[in-house]
């Protein structure tokens, strides 16, 4: 028995050991989660959120408040990570929290990184089970707005696009939900039904600019079902909803960057005065190429981000995929090319709506401040622009609206070369939108800027006509009387019309030339864009030709520096040149349009001026616009008046006739230079000039005087009448 009862002893000894060592390690499992929990209040603040259920009671809830803020502090400051999205998404529109607690956790989801797509979607099936108060269904549409290039992918979304149109109806949430389907709209979500339901609701509420957006969107995909008139240029139709996140988006954006790459739109950042409605620029960038469905997807795509090559394109193009952010199209060549192959409207669209809505919020609504940093993001942006456009040689119309808008804010310094260069690629206009549009904002500019702004200013007006000649060559060769404004409209103008545009920009040119020349004194480069204008028709096919105004052609004869001179020279013999065969044509009837007989008059007024101050040693002609009173002349003391201009005492060319007299006279140290028209020092002389690099007056003195007879006949220096 003895044995028995120690081996009972024995037996319970360890069972108690046992016990103790589960014990034990339950309490160490306890420590550690208590020690994890104070290490990652915010996990145990989440997981204790995802637990809540309907029904809790929430006031004097002090556990659930003190979660509460746990996870809006972190949210506010590193953003929630997508599981953590997912889970307070749900508690907010469940309503289980309750109502108040709804709007707040809106108001404090803030993405680190994406925005699971299964959320977005469970959040539109509690919109469907309609518990939600109207303040609170408005505040999570304009959060998955703002949010809405976060998503990691739409494709299920667009599964349930009807579920979405249905909330049209709904006057308080209609702009919201317009704005969402414009975004999620693809061709096979176009039906009659929904046609004549947005018909339905415009004709209740009125032509509100967010169901003329849709409707736009919807008559590009199927214009045989919407048959209603939309004006050619919609205004912007979707406010900018991201105000309530603004703030923190922009500070987790900070924190997080290069993590992720949003809407530039989103990128805001606020000073410590918002009422100056300025930001800094830290994400203002082209996003990157990404698919609009998910990886998984059936659907048989090549996405755009997949092309390396040229042969790829040609080889998929009836198979590629439009990426989730048009914007991302600019970065990429290959994506320019497509875009310019396919021609598809609703790309161009879209792509006009994002870039319109970045460009307006990022410089119209909070511009630029000024600093190194922001101006080179804003540069950097900006000659991305510039660099589609002029691979695709077309400007694009958000970026032509942006500009009619921001030229009345601008100071003419913040981003001068490319805000000149954009302006440069503005597509022709009616001539009556010129004035309000363009010459207003950049008059007032131009008369208070800098030397070096009105030559970039003329420069550019310069370049904007090149253009413009450029594409009604183009036409002209196409056989074509009518122009098309821009590719992807249809508005077009006829000849006469675009004559009428082409006239308005050539004379505010040489009004704001003239003006310049009188302020200036000299400057070369307002007299540049007289060597376009001169060679329209010879060198465009335009049946146009505007002589250059007095105020820029009496500087530029009597300019004190050559190359002015030499410029006039050509200028004049150009303007012979394509009047001489403008009127050969008219003599032969193959031009419908005819140069205007008061054309020649001005041309022979100022051929006469030329020439007789030049050559003939006489400028002041009788009747003339140059002509001065003799007892005004009397008063200057200065000897023979008369030759002042003349081809040696021309300030211009002052220096040059010393010189030769020099070389011919080394002797002699009194200087004559009447002595230079004796004879053959003449024409030594004028071959003297003409080795000098004087091409224009070569030019112009061969084919109104006849110096050179071998090179023009009489006929040329007959007067054109």
């Amino acid at each position: 028995m003895a044995d028995l009862s120690n081996l009972a002893g024995l037996v319970s000894e360890p069972s108690g050991e046992i016990d103790s060592s589960a014990n034990n390690r339950s309490l160490r499992l306890a420590e550690k989660e208590r020690r994890k929990g104070e290490a990652d209040p915010f996990g145990l603040a989440a997981k204790y959120l995802s637990r809540v259920e309907a029904g809790t009671v929430v006031r004097g809830n002090d556990e659930l408040e003190r979660n509460m803020v746990r996870v809006e502090t972190v949210a506010l400051s590193k953003g929630l990570p997508p599981e953590v999205i997912t889970v307070l998404l749900d508690l907010a529109l469940s309503l289980n929290a309750g109502t108040a607690n709804c709007t707040r956790v809106l108001k404090f989801l803030i993405p680190a990184t994406v925005v699971p797509q299964e959320a977005v979607v469970k959040g539109v099936s509690w919109l469907c089970v309609g518990k939600m108060p109207m303040n609170a269904q408005v505040l999570f549409v304009r959060w998955v707005l703002t949010v809405f290039d976060l998503i990691d992918c739409k494709d299920n979304l667009r599964s349930i696009y009807g579920f979405i149109f249905s909330f049209v109806t709904e006057e308080n949430l209609c702009p919201f939900i317009c704005h969402l389907l414009y975004l999620l709209t693809m061709r096979e979500h176009v039906h009659p039904y929904r046609v004549r339901k947005l018909l339905d609701i415009q004709a209740k509420m009125g032509r509100q600019p967010f169901l003329t957006q849709l409707l736009a969107l919807y008559k590009v995909y199927r214009p045989d079902l919407v048959t209603l008139s939309l004006p050619s240029r919609v205004r912007t139709g979707f406010k900018n909803h991201n105000s309530t996140w603004k703030v923190a988006l922009s500070a987790v954006q900070r924190k997080n960057k290069g993590a992720v790459l949003v809407d530039q739109s989103l990128s805001l950042d606020v000073k410590e005065k918002p009422s100056t409605r300025k930001r800094k620029l830290h994400h203002l960038a082209i996003p990157p190429l990404s698919s609009a469905f998910d990886s998984n997807s059936n659907k048989k795509v090549f996405r755009l981000q997949e092309l390396r090559s040229f042969k790829e394109l040609l080889e998929n193009i009836h198979n590629i995929e439009l990426p989730a952010q048009m914007g991302s199209l600019l970065g990429s060549a290959l994506a320019l090319h497509y875009l310019d192959c396919v021609q598809d409207e609703s790309a161009s669209l879209r792509l006009n709506f994002w870039l319109g809505h970045s460009l307006q919020e990022e410089f119209l609504l909070c511009p630029v401040d000024g600093s190194s940093d922001n101006t080179s993001e804003a540069c950097r942006f900006l000659s991305t622009i510039l660099f589609s456009q002029q691979f695709l040689q077309e400007g694009f119309s958000s970026t032509e609206s942006f500009l009619y808008k921001f030229l009345s804010v601008w100071d003419g310094c913040l981003l001068r070369p490319q805000i000149l260069d954009l302006l440069s690629d503005i597509p022709l206009m009616p001539s009556f939108y010129m004035h309000k549009l363009l010459f207003e904002p950049l008059k007032q500019l131009y008369f208070t800027s800098t030397v070096f702004f009105k030559c970039s200013l003329i420069e550019c007006l310069n370049s904007m006509l090149v253009k413009w000649l450029t594409w009604h060559s183009v036409s002209a060769l196409e056989g074509g009387l009518d122009i098309s404004l821009n590719s992807n409209s249809t508005m077009t103008m006829t000849l006469s019309g675009f004559m009428d545009s082409v006239m308005e920009l050539v004379r505010f040119v040489g009004l704001l030339a003239s003006e310049g020349l009188r302020l200036e004194n000299s400057m070369i480069n307002l007299i540049n864009m007289m060597f376009v204008v001169c060679d329209m028709f010879l060198k465009y096919s335009l049946p146009l030709i505007i002589m250059p105004p007095a105020g820029v052609f009496y500087p530029a004869l009597f300019a004190t520096d050559s190359v002015s001179v030499d410029r006039l020279g050509y200028i004049m013999y150009r303007y012979r040149k394509n009047l001489t065969l403008a009127k050969k044509q008219e003599q032969q009837r193959e031009q419908t349009f005819h140069i205007s007989r008061n054309t020649y008059k001005e041309f022979n007024r100022n051929l006469q001026a030329m020439v007789n101050s030049m050559w003939n040693s006489w400028w002041s002609i009788p009747g003339s616009d140059i002509e001065i009173d003799k007892d005004l002349i009397a008063l200057s003391k200065v000897a023979e008046p008369w030759c002042r201009f003349d081809l040696i005492h021309h300030p211009a060319l002052f220096s040059y006739a010393i010189e030769f007299h020099r070389s011919c006279w080394p002797e002699k140290k009194n200087v004559d230079l009447g002595s230079i028209k004796i004879g053959k020092y003449w024409n030594w002389y004028m071959e003297f000039l003409f080795n000098q690099g004087f091409d224009g007056l070569n030019n112009f003195i061969r084919t109104n005087t006849g110096h050179s007879s071998g090179l023009s006949s009489q006929d040329d220096r007959q007067p054109m009448t």
